[in-house]
């Protein structure tokens, strides 16, 4: 009788599980100054075009796209955009449903 019980519990379990999108997450950059239009290299997980739209540079203020010139599930190759200046977070427009702004704890100095 115990057994009839749990069953349907993990079921539910591994439906809601798999239900859910993979979120993207960026952990790194390089190098971590650059200029306008230098390309720079994000890592991560999930970063994908099925997961990530777009990436963006903002300060809090100014959120500037850039240009992704290569993407893949680990890694995601961007050019500075211009206009952008100081120390700057890096953000990510989720692709889905329903779309995300996500800034990451990745930061990126333009000298």
């Amino acid at each position: 009788m115990k057994l009839s019980f749990v069953a349907p519990i993990l079921l539910i379990a591994t439906l809601v599980l798999c239900a859910q999108e993979a979120m993207p997450r960026m952990s790194s950059v390089d190098p971590i100054s650059a200029k306008v239009g230098d390309v720079v290299t994000v890592t991560g997980e999930n970063l994908d075009k099925d997961n990530v739209a777009k990436v963006y540079l903002t300060d809090q203020k100014n959120d500037l796209v850039c240009e992704i010139t290569a993407q893949s599930g680990t890694e995601i190759k961007l050019k500075v955009p211009a206009k952008s200046t100081g120390r700057m977070a890096l953000m990510i427009l989720t692709n889905g449903k329903e779309q995300k702004l996500i800034e990451q704890p990745v930061k990126l100095t333009i000298e």
